[in-house]
């Protein structure tokens, strides 16, 4: 197995973990698309799908990053990269630390940025049935 999805893979054990606790961290501040996209790196949206679904991240936030049991909405408008990856360097509220340790590489932390813009939002009123 590659030390990518090793790592990955207990990074993964952990957001479980934190799931079946029913822990979750504090509110995200979604910020405009433009403005969070404009200060990222390019991301690979695909690579950036496998990482969140990979390290665990699901688990908290929702397979679309729209918050769940565990954490808050992340996508489809996630805050400025630059915030984002201080946040998930260092999370305030019980969110673990994704240290260079555990993921290393900043283009990953690109990547799941970019898999995160590109979510669509929610599906408008006017596609309910009437009542």
């Amino acid at each position: 197995m590659h030390a990518r999805n090793i790592r990955h893979g207990v990074i993964g054990a952990a957001g479980a973990v934190l799931l079946a606790l029913g822990v979750a961290g504090p509110p995200t501040q979604a910020m405009p698309r433009e403005q969070a996209s404009a200060s990222a790196p390019e991301g690979d949206i695909e690579q950036g799908k496998e990482l969140f679904m990979t390290i665990g991240c699901y688990a908290c936030h929702g397979i679309e990053g729209q918050g769940g049991f565990g954490g808050p909405k992340l996508g489809p408008d996630p805050m400025a990269f630059p915030a984002f990856v201080r946040y998930v360097r260092a999370p305030g509220g019980t969110m673990p630390p994704y240290t260079e340790k555990l993921l290393p590489d900043e283009q990953d932390l690109a990547d799941i940025h970019a898999y995160l813009r590109a979510r669509s939002g929610p599906a408008p009123l006017s596609v309910l049935p009437p009542p």
